[in-house]
């Protein structure tokens, strides 16, 4: 990947990314992030080999602490391993905004991070843009020239936020989208309840954006708030939530027999993956886009969801999850 050259920026607009990534220092400092431990598992070169302009390079890579992140985060440091650098695991942050901040503040160099996501909570706009190219590319383009961020070619799995419920709450209410849910909610709260996280409560890509776009008060909703994790559970069993916040490609879907409601008005933004990192550190190791392209290109929807089902119905352990996917495909060797 290659950059062009980019008109100079006036004071007034660099200045707020300025203060930005000072307080997140400040704010990273106490939170205790430290630099990162060890990779979890020693991998060794297979159709991914040693690149000599990678080789001894000191490399973070972060993650958020959710399952499909930490699985990504893995899938990155074995891609990295393999190519010679020196990673460090700083895998399992919590929330979206922390591990941003820890990229803008230099310490995290590198992680995989989601189109959608960065187009509404990162860069502020409302609306996601429907096709998937021209997502990404106004993500990349905006992000560079607003916070200097890289966004390396996305892979085709598209991990958006949806709500799904039982078969058996479906059946007795015959809500199968999102626009005959927003009219059980106006005319009936409590058949409704809707767990979600806190993170997808307040998001303009989550319950409120939805809620404008679909025509209800997001007030009205029963929205008891719940951990990811838990939250596919108590939507399969129907006690608590009627409904629930979903991942589309997480493996507890179709694990645990829940249904995904139709987005109809297709409100949810797309959340392709990219490898992202500040342009400063691109320029030092342009290395890092040839190699870890072939794997992004492989993260299709159909892997990541058996990944995630492995780790979240299964029980294993996502590093060994991610280096048996990566030693399946030949990307690397087990040591």
């Amino acid at each position: 990947m290659t950059t062009t050259p980019r008109p100079a920026r006036g004071f007034r607009r660099l200045f707020p990314s300025i203060v930005f990534a000072l307080v997140c220092a400040v704010v990273l400092g106490a939170c205790g992030l430290s630099s990162g431990g060890a990779v979890p598992l020693k991998v060794g070169p297979g159709s991914i080999t040693e690149n000599v302009g990678l080789k001894g390079v000191k490399i973070t890579v972060g993650s958020k602490e959710y399952t499909e992140q930490v699985i990504l985060g893995y899938i990155l440091e074995f891609t990295l391993v393999a190519a010679g650098a020196d990673v460090r695991d700083m895998t399992g942050i919590v929330g979206s905004r922390s591990t941003r901040d820890a990229q803008l503040a230099g310490q995290v160099d590198v992680a995989y991070e989601f189109t959608g996501n960065a187009w509404i909570n990162y860069l502020g706009h409302e609306k996601p843009i429907a096709d998937t190219r021209e997502q990404f590319e106004a993500v990349r383009d905006e992000d560079l020239e607003a916070n200097d961020m890289i966004w390396l070619e996305p892979g085709p799995m598209d991990d958006t936020y949806a709500l799904a419920a039982s078969k058996k709450v479906i059946d007795e209410t015959g809500v199968t989208t999102l626009s005959d849910y927003a009219e059980l909610v106006k005319r009936d709260p409590a058949a409704a309840a809707t767990c979600v996280d806190t993170e997808f409560r307040a998001r303009q890509d989550g319950f409120p954006g939805m809620a404008a776009a679909y025509g209800f008060d997001p007030a009205q909703a029963q929205t008891p708030i719940l951990q990811v994790g838990i939250i596919y559970q108590a939507t399969s069993t129907g006690s608590q939530c009627k409904f629930g916040e979903v991942f589309t490609t997480d493996g507890r879907i179709a694990g645990l027999g829940l249904v995904v409601l139709t987005d109809d008005k297709q409100f949810f933004p797309h959340y392709n993956p990219s490898v992202t990192m500040k342009e400063s550190f691109f320029e030092k190791h342009p290395e890092i886009a040839p190699v870890t392209a072939p794997v992004t290109a492989a993260l299709t929807n159909e892997v990541i969801t058996d990944l995630n089902k492995q780790v979240d119905v299964d029980g294993r352990d996502p590093s060994i999850v991610a280096r048996d996917w990566m030693v399946s495909k030949g990307f690397i060797t087990k040591e």
